[in-house]
């Protein structure tokens, strides 16, 4: 259990503070309160300087939640009650995990639903998650909805770590070339420009413009670290306005291959979330809602919030959706058959299955682009250095 700081007074009116082992604040301020103090302060030991450092490295991660999720399923197929089930839960998971749980437990012996209590952790369990929850606990399903969400879960997780793994080498080769470049202007060109000095020698042009480029990082490096740390910022909160994340997406979008990965990555999760709701027996219209709180992207976010409105009208989805570009025709034109013949929700799941063999195609396509692109990129770049710092050696050379 975690432990929380405590500033109280005891009986006789002292100033006292401490730590309290309790599964949550209002237990631990009952502790103190069996102690006879009366608090005046109490808040997690984690908070401080690092709570944020603490949290980034040992804090729940998607892949936590899965392991809980396919863990529970297991549990509850088995026969398990949910009590003795998260019980066991609390003494098996890592100790960030182990807290959760045993705040979902106590919630849960406290009276509320499954539901409830994890709804009361959103940045963990996501809307989706729980309105599965909530529909398996109302029809007496938990165990099958549990395990197809560890299903859904493990196949975006899946999905995810292709996605990830295919982008790590240009990741890696731009940043190394960024470090490059950086430390050739700060450190080796100033050595290139001493020496030109004491020759005496008159630089060309490209010389000219790369050692100012050089000096001006040696005196203002400060500086330019300072304007990416503020442009970073501003771009940042720029970017959670709602024309801001627009303008952004609508951009990302447009860019060759890129473009077309975030397209089909948004489809597999929209087919695959929906899918996964009306097979639990969520209405079409709650679970377009679902849905389209989870888009992170706000162009189909907008445009599902439109379709919704539609189909509240009584519209079927399939035509609502085929009035906007960014949902493919395969995709509507599957989708009405799927509601002629009641069956949405398998049509759904195979065009999840069709969107993510699309989009591990295009990210084979991305890799295969970006790297000639980057050897390009990088061979200018090193070609125009090199070009810039040979000219004048060749110049003095040529004087002898």
């Amino acid at each position: 259990m975690p432990y929380f700081h405590y500033t109280a007074k005891n009986e006789y009116g002292e100033s006292v503070k401490g730590k309290v082992e309790a599964r949550n604040v209002k237990q631990a301020a009952v502790e103190l309160s069996t102690r006879h103090l009366l608090v005046i302060d109490i808040k997690p030991l984690t908070e401080g300087s690092f709570a944020f450092l603490t949290a980034a490295l040992f804090g729940i991660k998607f892949n936590d939640v899965v392991s809980f999720t396919r863990q529970l399923a297991t549990m509850i197929s088995a026969g398990l009650p949910l009590a003795s089930a998260l019980s066991i839960l609390v003494q098996q998971s890592k100790s960030e995990m182990s807290r959760l749980v045993a705040q979902i437990l106590q919630d849960i012996e406290g009276g509320d639903t499954f539901a409830k209590a994890l709804s009361k952790h959103p940045t963990i369990f996501d809307s989706t998650y729980i309105q599965l929850v909530r529909a398996g606990e109302v029809g007496g399903v938990l165990d099958d909805i549990l395990n197809r969400l560890a299903d859904n879960m493990e196949k975006t997780k899946a999905f995810r770590s292709k996605t990830k793994g295919a982008m790590i080498y240009p990741v890696i080769v731009i940043i190394a070339m960024i470090a490059v470049a950086f430390i050739m202007m700060i450190f080796v060109i100033p050595q290139l420009t001493a020496m030109y000095d004491d020759f005496g020698a008159e630089l060309p042009l490209a010389t000219q413009i790369l050692v100012s480029i050089s000096n001006f990082m040696v005196q203002f490096w400060w500086l330019i670290l300072l304007l990416v740390a503020v442009g970073v910022v501003v771009f940042r909160k720029w970017v959670k306005t709602h024309d801001g994340k627009l303008m952004v997406d609508a951009f990302v979008m447009k860019i060759p291959i890129l473009g077309d990965l975030l397209k089909k990555i948004a489809l597999t999760e929209f087919a695959r979330t929906l899918s996964l709701l009306l097979g639990a027996g969520i209405s079409v219209l709650q679970a377009l809602d679902i849905v389209t709180d989870g888009m992170n992207n706000l162009i189909y976010k907008e445009a599902l919030q439109d379709v919704s409105s539609h189909v509240e009208k009584g519209v079927p989805i399939s035509k609502a959706l085929s009035r906007y570009e960014e949902f493919p025709p395969i995709l509507h034109q599957m989708m009405s058959v799927g509601e002629e013949t009641g069956k949405l929700d398998e049509v759904l799941g195979k065009l999840a299955a069709y969107f993510e063999q699309e989009s591990e195609q295009a990210v084979k396509n991305l890799t295969t682009a970006i790297e000639p692109l980057i050897m390009i990129v990088l061979g200018i770049g090193v070609g125009a250095m090199v070009i810039a710092i040979i000219m004048p050696i060749y110049n003095l050379t040529s004087q002898f």
